[in-house]
């Protein structure tokens, strides 16, 4: 008689329990804080989304260049004016093009350019899962008679030949 090891309903309890757990600590790392941003971490952030037009590849926030500075600038002025994050940051597209933005707006042929690489690589993940997932089941083959004779006078040919 086989003895199997039940697991204690609190043990099932253990993945379910660490899941929320988890779940719950995210959620929180992620939230914004509530309170009202000062000008200034309004203006950080919004340097920071934002790519100096002298540099390569540097964000306002990062540059000490003078293009840089005097966005900084501008940002700060129009944050003392009143004007919200949109406002400002379709201000500084119309004056420096599109390529101002650190990270573009994902819409149209942008959001297509993101997203095919997502969709290939969950495609190719989900392809390998299958092809693992058949390869790991049995197949099941029906012997017929005719097969089982076959290999009865194959083994009884090498029995008889030395």
């Amino acid at each position: 008689m086989s003895t199997r090891h039940r697991r204690p309903a609190a043990s099932r309890l253990v993945w379910p329990a660490l899941a929320v757990v988890l779940a719950v600590a995210l959620t929180f790392s992620v939230s914004t804080h509530s309170g009202a941003r000062t000008a200034a971490e309004r203006a950080a952030a919004i340097d920071g989304n934002l790519k100096c037009p002298s540099c390569e590849s540097i964000s306002v926030q990062d540059s000490s260049a003078s293009t840089a500075d005097a966005v900084r600038q501008v940002v700060l002025a129009r944050i003392h004016a009143g004007q919200s994050d949109q406002q400002i940051y379709r201000y500084l597209e119309s004056l420096y093009g599109p390529s101002i933005l650190l990270r573009p707006p994902t819409t149209g042929i942008t959001a297509v350019v993101w997203l095919v690489p997502v969709v290939a690589a969950a495609a190719g993940l989900g392809g390998l899962g299958l092809f693992f997932w058949r390869r790991r089941r049995p197949v099941a083959v029906r012997v017929t008679d005719e097969d089982r004779a076959l290999v009865d006078r194959e083994l009884a040919r090498r029995l008889d030949d030395p």
